[in-house]
C-alpha cells in the first residue's frame, strides 16, 4: 500500500528524471565559484525573481539567518510574525549567531503583519533600544498567500521607516501560482528573499537566497563561516534546476487537492475544519490532543501520516494524487463516523 504523507511538503521525495538531472551535473569547486551548475541555478533563480544576485544555500533556515545578518549589525532588531519560521522555529539563530533581537508580533487573520501595529513597535533612536533595522515576512504563512497590494505597501512602509525589507520566501511559488503572477512579482518589493526549493517544488535539499549585491555579498561571507559552503555542489543545485523548470505549474494542482481535502473533510458533523480563502496547499483541523494521537495512530495502521496537537496541519504536495487525497479523507472521514474521537 502506498504511503500518503500529509505532515508537510518537505517530505517530497526527487522523481526519477531529477535524479538523472542530478547524476548527469556538470559539477566544480563552488567556494571558488566554479561549480557551472550551481552557478546556473543562481543566474536562473536571479533572473526569474527579477534580482540583481542570488546565492544558493543548503536550506531555508540558513538562507534567512544568512539574510538577518546581512541586513542586522549586533544590537540591532528585526520584527516578524508570532508564528514566523524565521523567529520560532530556527532554533533562535539569529540571536545566537548574531546578536540580533527579534520583536514577535502576531500575526492577522490573512497572514500578514498590521502595519499599523508594526510602526508601534519600531524603536525610537535611543540608547535604551534596540535598533530596528528589517521588517520580515513570510510568503505563505500557514499556507497564506499576502496579496499583492499588502506587498507593495509593506514597501512604502519600510521605505518611510528606513527598513530593510526581507522575505522568508519558503513557499513564494505557491503564493505566486495562488495569485497567477511570476514569482518576480512577489519578490519585487524585498531586499532580501529566501526562495525553498525543497517543498512544493521537489527539490530534496537547497534554497536561494535572492536580492541586492551588497547584501548577498555579505551573505556569501557569512555562508562560508557557517559551513555553508558545499564545493562540488552542482548534483544538488541540478535538481533545483529542474524543479524551477518542471514542477511550478504543479503547485496550482497541490492548491486544488487541499481544497478537495477539505471539502469533504467538512462532511464530518463537529469537525472544525479551517481553511483561508487565500490558503494554497494547507488545511488545518482542530480537536482535542487526545483525538488527534488516536486519528494520527488510526491513519498510520494505514499507512497515512500525519501531524498531531489541538490543530492538526494537512498538507499537499507533489507526491500525492487525486487519489490519495480521496483515500486519505475517506479513511479520516471513517475514523469519525465510527465515533473514535
Amino acid at each position: 500500500m502506498k504511503v500518503i504523507d500529509l505532515r508537510s511538503d518537505t517530505v517530497t521525495k526527487p522523481s526519477l528524471e531529477m535524479r538523472r538531472a542530478m547524476a548527469a551535473a556538470e559539477v566544480g569547486d563552488d567556494v571558488y565559484g566554479e561549480d557551472p551548475t550551481v552557478n546556473r541555478l543562481e543566474a536562473l533563480t536571479a533572473e526569474m525573481s527579477g534580482t540583481e544576485a542570488a546565492l544558493f544555500v543548503p536550506s531555508g533556515t540558513q538562507g534567512n539567518l544568512l539574510a538577518l545578518l546581512a541586513h542586522c549589525q549586533r544590537g540591532d532588531e528585526y520584527i516578524a510574525g508570532q508564528q514566523a519560521h524565521n523567529y520560532r522555529y530556527e532554533a533562535g539563530g539569529a540571536a545566537v549567531v548574531g546578536g540580533i533581537q527579534p520583536q514577535p508580533l502576531e500575526f492577522s487573520a490573512d497572514g500578514s503583519l498590521d502595519l499599523t501595529l508594526v510602526e508601534q513597535f519600531i524603536k525610537p533612536a535611543d540608547s535604551h533600544f534596540a535598533r530596528t533595522r528589517l521588517l520580515s515576512l513570510e510568503n505563505t504563512q500557514a499556507g497564506k498567500a499576502l496579496s499583492p497590494q499588502y506587498l507593495s505597501a509593506a514597501r512604502e512602509f519600510a521605505d518611510r521607516h528606513q527598513l530593510g525589507l526581507h522575505l522568508d520566501g519558503a513557499r513564494a511559488f505557491n503564493a505566486a501560482v495562488f495569485h497567477k503572477q511570476s514569482i518576480a512579482d512577489v519578490v519585487r518589493p524585498f531586499d532580501t528573499a529566501s526562495l525553498c526549493l525543497s517543498k512544493g517544488l521537489g527539490a530534496p535539499v537547497g534554497s536561494v537566497l535572492c536580492g541586492k549585491k551588497e547584501l548577498l555579498a555579505d551573505a556569501r561571507r557569512w555562508r562560508k563561516m557557517l559551513g555553508g559552503g558545499m564545493r562540488q555542489a552542482g548534483v544538488l543545485a541540478a535538481a533545483g534546476i529542474y524543479a524551477l523548470e518542471k514542477n511550478i505549474e504543479g503547485l496550482q494542482r497541490d492548491h486544488e487537492h487541499a481544497e478537495l481535502l477539505a471539502e469533504k473533510l467538512k462532511q464530518v458533523p463537529g469537525l472544525a475544519v479551517r481553511r483561508e480563502e487565500n490558503q494554497t496547499n494547507m488545511v488545518f483541523l482542530d480537536m482535542p490532543i487526545e483525538t488527534a494521537e488516536k486519528l494520527k495512530a488510526h491513519l498510520a495502521g494505514k499507512q497515512i501520516h500525519i501531524g498531531t496537537g489541538q490543530t492538526v496541519r494537512l498538507v499537499t504536495h507533489l507526491d500525492l494524487s487525486m487519489d490519495d487525497i480521496e483515500r486519505a479523507a475517506r479513511e479520516m472521514i471513517e475514523f469519525f463516523a465510527k465515533g473514535k474521537k
